[in-house]
C-alpha cells in the first residue's frame, strides 16, 4: 500500500440527492449536454402533455419559444387536468413541489390514472427543473390558478393562488442553465420532426408552436385527422408506391398495436418505431417483432405460391424490407426502456404480439392482392440478387485487403497523434488545395485527404459501383469505420471530418456528393456530430499593410463602409489560390476558422432533398429547381 494513501471509509461517501445528483451527472438523464440534451428537456415537458391527451383530458398543446441575452426560453401550455397541488402529508409538501423536485415519483406509476404513458420513470419534470436556471409552473385546477417558481431545482416560492378560473391545464416555463449546457438553443428542425410525428400518432390533437426568436413571430400548427396512414403518405410523398397502405390497429389485452406499411420503388427501407408516442431510435422488441412478422409473411407467401422466379438466391429479412416504408406504434403499460432517453424497448413479450399481428395482417393482404404481391416479390428477388452480387464483390475486395489492411491510403497525409478525440481529417478538393493544406496544417492533429474531382453520386449507383469507386474506397480506409455490415462508427480514426471545398458551385456540388454518401452509408457519423463543413473566405481585402478576409458579400459591404476605398480586393475562386499561410489563417486554424457542423435535425426533410436533387427521377428535381430558383442569391458561372 502506498505510504501516502488516504483512508477510505464512510467519511468519503458523498450522497447527492435530488437536483444536486442530476446536475452532477446530467448526461445520465438526458443523454448529452449539447443540442440534443437541450431539446430533450423540451421533449420531456411536451411528453407530459401528450400523456394527458392519451388519458383523454388534453385536446391542445401550445409551445412558445422566446429568447433573452443568455439563450432560449420555452413555455409549454396544455388544457389537461393540471398537476395536483394538494398537500402530501408524507413529505409535508404540495404534490406539485414533490413532482418537480423528487425523482421516481408521479401518477404514472398508477395505471388507474395513466393507463398509457411515455414518462414512466418519474424523473422527467424533476430533471427539467434541476437543469434549468429557472422554472415556473402554473396550474389551473379546482377552480383556481396556482403558481410556483424554482431555480436549479430548488423552490424559490411557495405554491401561490393567483386567482380563479373555470379552465384546467398546466403551463411549464423554463430556461436551460448555461452552467450545464454548451448549447442554449432549441433546434427548430429537431422540434419540427418531433411534433410532426406526434401529430400523426395523436390525430385530432392540436399542437401549436409560436416562435418569437430571431426577430420573427412564426406560428406553426401540427394536426391531422388521419393518423398513421397519413404518416406513411408523408414519408412516401416523393416515391412511387408498389402497394396500397396496409394499416392495422388492434388491441390485445391492455396493449394496442398499430402499424402501417407501404412498399415503394425505392431501394431504401424507412421504418419509424414508437412506444407510447415516444420515438425509439434504437428500436427494441417491438421492432424485432415487426421485422420477424414481415419476413415470415413474405417468405411463406413465396413458398405457398412457388414464386421462386427461377432464382437460387436465398431471401433474407433485409431483402423483404427493401423499399418498405412503415410505422409501428405500441401503446402499453409499464414499458421497460433501456435508459432514461427511451431509445430502445426491452419488454420481451411484445415481440411475439407484434410478430403475430404483422404476420397475419400482411399475409392476408398478399393473398387478397395477388397483383401487388407478384410485383412485390419480384422486387424482393431483385434485391436479393443485388445483395448477393454485392457480397461476392466484397469477398473479392477483402481478398485484396482493401478495407481490412492496416496500410493507410497513399494519398492520405496523416497526423502524428492517433487519438480520435483530438484529431481531424480534412477532405479537400484537388491537388493544388491538397498541397497548400498539407503545407499549412498542424501536423500534430490535422490529416489531409485530397480527392480527385467529384466522387460517385451514390444516390444513382448500385452498391457494386459504390464499392468499386477509388475515391470512396480511399475515404473508407482513411476513416477506419468499415462499410455496410462491417461499419462501426466507434472505430473512426478522426472525430472531426471536415469537408473543405471551394466556395463556388462546383465546391457545393462536391460537398453535396460527399454528404449524400455519408448520409446513405455512414449516417451514424453525422448523427454523432463528426462531420463538418469548412467555411473558406470569399474575399481578401487589403488596406495599407492590413489584410482582412470576408466570408460573404454582406461582410465585404460592411468592410467597405468601415475602411472606405480599398487598396486591394481579391475574389477567391478556389482554395488553390491561397498559399499555405493564408489557408491556415482563414480556414484551418482552430483559433479563428469557421466550421459548420452537419446535423440531421430533420431527417425526413434531408432524405427528401437527397432523393429530389441526387436521385434518378428528373421531374421532381426539375420541379424543385423551378419552384426555388428565385431564392438563389448568388451563382458562380
Amino acid at each position: 500500500m502506498p505510504a501516502e494513501a488516504e483512508t477510505y471509509d464512510s467519511s468519503k461517501i458523498i450522497v447527492l440527492e435530488g437536483a444536486l445528483g442530476i446536475r452532477k451527472r446530467p448526461s445520465m438523464y438526458i443523454g448529452s449536454t449539447g443540442a440534443a440534451g437541450v431539446i430533450h428537456l423540451l421533449y420531456e415537458v411536451i411528453d407530459n402533455s401528450v400523456d394527458e391527451a392519451d388519458a383523454g383530458y388534453c385536446k391542445s398543446i401550445t409551445i412558445k419559444l422566446s429568447q433573452d441575452a443568455d439563450g432560449d426560453i420555452a413555455e409549454v401550455i396544455d388544457d389537461g387536468r393540471g398537476i395536483p397541488v394538494d398537500m402530501m402529508e408524507k413529505y409535508n409538501k404540495s404534490a406539485l413541489e414533490v413532482i418537480m423536485t423528487t425523482l421516481h415519483k408521479g401518477a404514472k406509476f398508477n395505471s388507474d390514472v395513466y393507463k398509457i404513458s411515455g414518462g414512466l420513470h418519474g424523473v422527467g419534470l424533476t430533471v427539467v427543473n434541476a437543469l434549468s436556471v429557472y422554472t415556473e409552473v402554473t396550474v389551473k385546477r379546482n377552480g383556481h390558478i396556482y403558481k410556483q417558481t424554482y431555480s436549479k431545482g430548488i423552490p424559490t416560492s411557495k405554491v401561490e393562488v393567483l386567482g380563479d378560473t373555470n379552465e384546467t391545464g398546466t403551463t411549464v416555463k423554463f430556461k436551460p442553465d448555461k452552467e450545464i449546457f454548451s448549447v442554449l438553443t432549441f433546434d427548430s428542425g429537431m422540434l419540427t420532426e418531433r411534433l410532426r410525428y406526434t401529430s400523426f400518432l395523436k390525430p385530432k390533437l392540436d399542437i401549436i408552436v409560436i416562435d418569437d426568436r430571431f426577430g420573427a413571430h412564426d406560428v406553426q400548427k401540427y394536426e391531422t385527422n388521419e393518423g398513421i396512414p397519413a404518416f406513411i403518405k408523408f414519408l412516401d410523398k416523393d416515391k412511387t408506391p408498389l402497394t396500397q397502405i396496409i394499416w392495422s390497429n388492434r388491441q390485445e389485452g391492455q396493449t394496442i398495436i398499430e402499424f402501417a406499411i407501404q412498399y415503394t420503388d425505392s431501394y431504401e427501407e424507412k421504418i419509424e418505431s414508437f412506444v407510447n408516442n415516444i420515438k425509439t431510435g434504437e428500436g427494441g422488441t417491438h421492432l424485432s417483432g415487426f421485422y420477424s412478422g414481415v419476413t415470415r409473411a413474405v417468405l411463406n407467401y413465396i413458398e405457398r405460391n412457388k414464386l421462386n422466379f427461377k432464382s437460387q438466391v436465398k431471401i433474407t429479412g433485409e431483402d423483404t424490407r427493401e423499399g418498405l416504408t412503415a410505422v409501428i406504434s405500441v401503446l402499453m403499460q409499464n414499458p421497460e426502456f433501456e435508459g432514461q432517453t427511451k431509445e430502445k424497448l426491452g419488454n420481451a413479450y411484445i415481440k411475439s404480439l407484434v410478430e403475430t399481428d404483422v404476420y397475419s395482417f400482411l399475409s392476408r393482404y398478399l393473398e387478397e392482392h395477388p397483383a401487388d404481391a407478384k410485383s412485390l416479390v419480384g422486387k424482393i428477388y431483385a434485391a436479393a440478387s443485388a445483395r448477393d452480387s454485392a457480397r461476392k464483390a466484397r469477398e473479392m475486395a477483402r481478398k485484396k485487403s482493401i478495407f481490412d489492411s492496416a496500410v493507410l491510403p497513399g494519398k492520405l497525409a496523416d497526423c502524428i497523434l492517433d487519438d480520435p478525440e483530438k484529431t481531424e481529417l480534412f477532405i479537400v478538393e484537388g491537388q493544388s488545395a491538397g498541397g497548400s493544406s498539407k503545407q499549412g496544417r498542424d501536423k500534430t492533429i490535422q490529416a489531409i485527404l485530397p480527392l480527385r474531382g467529384k466522387i460517385l453520386n451514390v444516390e444513382k449507383a448500385s452498391f457494386e459501383k459504390v464499392f468499386d469507386n477509388a475515391e470512396i474506397k480511399t475515404m473508407i480506409t482513411a476513416f477506419g469505420t468499415g462499410i455496410n455490415e462491417t461499419f462501426n462508427a466507434d472505430s473512426i480514426r478522426y472525430k472531426k471530418i471536415i469537408i473543405m471545398t471551394d466556395a463556388d458551385v462546383d465546391g457545393s456540388h462536391i460537398r453535396t456528393l460527399l454528404l449524400t454518401f455519408f448520409y446513405r452509408y455512414m449516417r451514424k457519423i453525422i448523427e454523432q456530430g463528426y462531420v463538418y463543413a469548412a467555411i473558406p473566405p470569399l474575399y481578401k481585402v487589403t488596406k495599407g499593410k492590413n489584410v482582412y478576409y470576408c466570408y460573404s458579400d454582406a461582410e465585404l459591404d460592411a468592410k467597405r463602409k468601415e475602411l472606405g476605398d480599398l487598396d486591394g480586393l481579391q475574389r477567391y475562386k478556389g482554395l488553390g489560390e491561397m498559399n499555405e499561410s493564408q489557408l491556415w489563417e482563414t480556414t484551418m486554424n482552430p483559433e479563428n476558422r469557421k466550421l459548420k457542423r452537419i446535423l440531421i435535425s430533420d431527417a425526413q426533410r434531408a432524405e427528401e432533398l437527397f432523393n429530389i436533387l441526387m436521385g434518378i427521377e428528373v421531374l421532381p428535381r426539375r420541379k424543385f429547381l423551378h419552384e426555388h430558383a428565385e431564392l438563389v442569391q448568388s451563382l458562380d458561372v
